[in-house]
């Protein structure tokens, strides 16, 4: 199907038949992305889309596990566990964004470490991305055990709000300058695609490309970002659900 096309069915409303009669369960982790911070009630990205999804998904049932201001560590400590293994006859659904507290936090204010390595050398960061990749993994496949009967893992990338200058600032926020920022956010990103590829049933949902354009120089109303620079505003979020969304179409 022509992707115009696919746009069209999914928001006008128009899909002809329900995606799955299954019982479905939505699942979200991760950090302030996925919990909508700086949204009205309705507007986040994880809001919006989960009442596209009860258009098209007669058996839905929604649960959000994330918190803002996550890393990769408090998912796999505090918000894995809590997530309960399904019956066999339900399906999992579940959107991840995770990695960009583990690399902004804690915005210069102090010696960078694993888990908040704002102002690391890329040297400094690598045996961190590692284990990065290593706990990601994990997650995935925590995830995936919960589901006997089977999920579809959407895992976000990293978007860059500095749009490749490395450099942000807003009314709100002026960060330091970090030399190798972009390369540790880079090697993240890598990370993710890499990690996603290697297990059937997960899906890269591409951010990171869509969100360029839209960094903070751009402010107003090409911008995407809220004034904290790490969170989306409701364009920004309506701009996630278009790309979830999207790729969940694909995959139904």
């Amino acid at each position: 199907m022509k992707r115009w096309l696919l746009c069209l069915l999914l928001f006008a409303g128009c899909s002809p038949q329900p995606w799955t009669t299954n019982a479905v369960l939505l699942v979200g982790l991760g950090d302030s992305i996925t919990a909508g911070f700086g949204a009205r009630p309705g507007y986040s990205y994880f809001d919006r889309l989960t009442k596209d999804l009860h258009g098209r998904i007669p058996n839905l049932q929604v649960t959000n596990l994330s918190v803002s201001g996550s890393t990769s560590f408090d998912i796999q400590r505090h918000q894995l566990p809590r997530l309960e293994s399904q019956p066999s006859n339900v399906t999992g659904w579940v959107v991840i964004t995770t990695g960009g507290n583990d690399i902004i936090h804690n915005y210069g204010r102090t010696p960078p470490k694993e888990g908040a390595m704002f102002g690391a050398t890329l040297a400094q960061a690598e045996p961190w991305i590692a284990n990065f990749e290593q706990r990601l993994g994990q997650i995935l496949d925590g995830v995936q055990a919960r589901f006997p009967g089977g999920c579809r893992i959407f895992l976000a990338n990293i978007y860059d709000p500095t749009d490749g200058t490395g450099k942000a600032s807003t009314s709100a926020v002026t960060l330091p300058d970090w030399p190798d920022g972009l390369k540790v956010l880079a090697a993240y990103n890598t990370v993710i695609a890499r990690v996603a590829a290697k297990r059937p049933g997960v899906q890269l949902v591409d951010i990171h490309t869509a969100f360029r354009g839209h960094g903070v120089a751009q402010w107003g109303r090409r911008c995407w970002y809220h004034a904290n620079i790490e969170d989306p505003n409701e364009r920004g979020y309506d701009a996630l659900r278009r790309l979830f969304l999207l790729e969940m179409a694909k995959r139904k």
